[in-house]
């Protein structure tokens, strides 16, 4: 059974809904160049799918279901929560959900990308793309800390090192700020890319060819949190202090 999560967070930031509608349509654009079998087709997240409506990738379009969905009258406080998500033939359905916008000192700003299926494994290829998908996801949303992993190797990285769940860890891969990446140790494994805002991503699977096994991943976080890279972000979460 596949589930594999590629996601990244970030601090409080103020943002209108067009603003995080043309960030959300340069990052489903930026999939779809990825990988069109896999992310085309995005359908609005309802409970049956077979009525989901089709959601054109337009700024207008996306703007106009943001503000369907949060219909709050603190939605500038508490930011906006959405889902799209696909279900193509031959394909793990992909699901891709954001809360972006929130202002409030206590809101986890987010963005993440699933793949699941019951007869899938790990070896689709846009999972084995998952770093380059996190990658879509730094430079679209200038996350503060992201991450892609599996279920067993979320799991294992929480039990080893009893993290909550919106700590910082490493997976399959994971993106450093700009400042925690220069934290990295040197002669860390796996391959690395810098981001557009200056961050870094280490891709323990480098690019789809290796599978990390648990431990391998368990060392990369005792590695990088050694060295002060995994820190958690500060509370309250203002970005300005990372």
């Amino acid at each position: 059974m596949l589930y594999v999560v590629v996601n990244g967070g970030w601090g409080r930031r103020q943002e209108s809904v067009v603003r995080i509608a043309e960030r959300w349509v340069e990052s489903l654009s930026a999939l779809g160049d990825l990988n069109d079998a896999a992310f085309t087709g995005w359908l609005e997240a309802v409970d049956d799918i077979s009525t989901a409506p089709r959601m054109p990738l337009s700024v207008a379009a996306l703007s106009e279901y943001l503000k369907r969905e949060n219909p709050e009258s603190d939605v500038d406080r508490i930011g906006y929560t959405a889902s799209l998500l696909t279900a193509n033939p031959g394909m793990p359905r992909v699901t891709f959900s954001i809360h972006a916008g929130g202002t409030s000192e206590w809101v986890t700003n987010s963005v993440a990308v699933s793949f699941r299926s019951r007869k899938l494994d790990e070896s689709v290829p846009a999972v084995g793309r998952s770093s380059d998908v996190l990658r879509i996801l730094a430079d679209a949303w200038d996350i503060d800390t992201g991450q892609a992993y599996g279920r067993a190797q979320y799991d294992a990285v929480r039990d080893e090192f009893g993290l909550d769940n919106s700590a910082p860890r490493c997976g399959r891969s994971v993106y450093l700020s700009a400042k925690r990446a220069g934290l990295a140790p040197e002669g860390f494994p796996g391959t690395c890319a810098r981001t557009a805002h200056g961050g870094l991503i280490i891709d323990l699977t480098r690019g789809g060819a290796e599978e990390p096994d648990i431990e391998t991943i368990l060392d990369a976080n005792r590695q990088l949190r050694a060295a002060g890279a995994l820190e958690p972000l500060p509370e309250p979460l203002d970005r300005s202090k990372w």
